[in-house]
């Protein structure tokens, strides 16, 4: 059975402060919005990835890269809806009809990884009986290609109202007294797979937005002229440089480049106030060094969250040298293959290796660094670094 342009409004799992929007699928290319058994073999419960990821410490423009990588352990899938169905309380943009969702093993994986302990044991206590119940489910694929909505017997589980269809109250897995439901507010609209910025703009007209942002920076500007001829020239040469990246972004997408190398001496300026005092409480030492301790944080918590990549990378590696592993390339080509541009020249820079005339020793040092990565990324590939580990360890 087929539908003109059916609206799909999912039901809600509550897991406490979250609830959390859910479907069953049926491979290969079904699904339904209720399913009366819930351990049916090839009926399997997945959770929207929205509503899953909501609340955590991840920003939404990151949330993509969040889901294609818990798909790649078979914990989450991008389901890809029929042009033939819309969602209700789901805003997509334009020409894009496929939402990530989660199945009950990868709820729980992101409930431990980014969960407070509250919302854990709110999970726990309302998800963990149909954990058990699909314990034994197959990993899932990386997509599927939906065409229809359960039909037949589904029918008796679906009504239609106001070109809506939804699964009958009757059928829900769990019990709402009436005057609950009267209580619970109206749900606003979700920005599924817009970023903060895009959503804005399609709650607000243009060109108030506009106007908005040129009245931000007026205003700005009106309380500065007040308060300049205080600043040191320090700080007076801080504001230009923040006001060059303004007119750098305000230019769009195609000086990208240019903001990026401008927030760079942006951070290198701020990097020399902080040393000087200026913004440090007077301390100078690189010990202590604010701007370097948040730089350091955010680009070690960056590289870490690429680590299952990485990994994946080097058991590929290992699986294509398995029967050379005593006669590996060289420590350069391992490094490239096997690690980001970025650690790499983190490292070069650090070791002082990056000037013109270091271009020697950086090949003499190359085991050096190969090491230093295996290490950082807990990921060994050489005898030397096997070795070395279990030296260290059993100390």
């Amino acid at each position: 059975m087929s539908f003109e342009t059916a609206t799909l409004q999912f039901s809600e799992w509550d897991t406490g402060r979250r609830k959390l929007r859910y479907l069953f699928l049926s491979p290969p290319s079904s699904f339904k919005l209720y399913s009366r058994h819930l351990d049916e073999e090839n009926m399997i419960p997945l959770f929207l990835g929205a509503d899953v990821v909501a609340q955590t410490r991840i920003r939404t423009e990151n949330h993509p890269k969040l889901h294609a990588k818990f798909a790649k352990r078979g914990l989450a899938t991008k389901l890809t809806f029929s042009p033939d169905f819309k969602f209700e309380r789901l805003r997509l943009p334009n020409s894009v009809n496929s939402l990530w969702f989660y199945s009950i093993q990868g709820v729980f994986r992101v409930a431990f990884d980014m969960y407070n302990g509250e919302d854990q044991l709110a999970v726990i206590e309302s998800l963990q009986d149909l954990w058990k119940i699909r314990l034994k489910d197959d990993p899932l694929n990386k997509d599927y290609n939906l065409k229809c909505l359960g039909c037949t017997d589904q029918m008796e589980e679906t009504f239609r109202h106001n070109d809506t269809y939804v699964a009958k109250e009757l059928c829900s897995p769990f019990p709402i007294c009436k005057d609950e439901q009267q209580n619970i507010p109206a749900v606003t609209e979700h920005n599924y797979c817009m970023t903060d910025h895009q959503a804005s703009l399609e709650s607000h007209p243009k060109e108030a937005k506009s106007n908005d942002l040129f009245d931000k920076i007026k205003s700005l500007l009106d309380v500065s002229a007040n308060i300049a001829t205080e600043l040191n020239d320090k700080l007076k040469t801080l504001v230009l440089m923040l006001v060059h990246v303004i007119e750098l972004a305000m230019n769009g997408e195609q000086c990208l480049d240019k903001i990026i190398v401008s927030i760079i001496y942006l951070l290198d300026a701020a990097s020399n106030l902080s040393a000087t005092g200026s913004l440090s409480g007077g301390n100078s030492s690189v010990y202590e060094n604010n701007l370097l301790l948040e730089v350091s944080s955010w680009l070690g918590n960056r590289f870490q969250r690429e680590n299952e990549y990485i990994s994946q990378q080097v058991e590929e590696f290992k699986r294509r040298h398995i029967d050379h592993i005593s006669d590996l390339p060289p420590a350069e080509e391992l490094v490239d293959a096997l690690f980001p541009k970025a650690m790499k020249v983190l490292l070069v820079n650090w070791m002082g290796l990056s000037g013109e005339g270091s271009a020697l020793k950086l090949k003499s040092e190359y085991p050096i660094l190969l090491l230093i990565l295996e290490f950082a990324n807990h990921n060994l590939i050489t005898g030397v670094a096997h070795v070395l580990y279990s030296t260290l360890i059993s100390k």
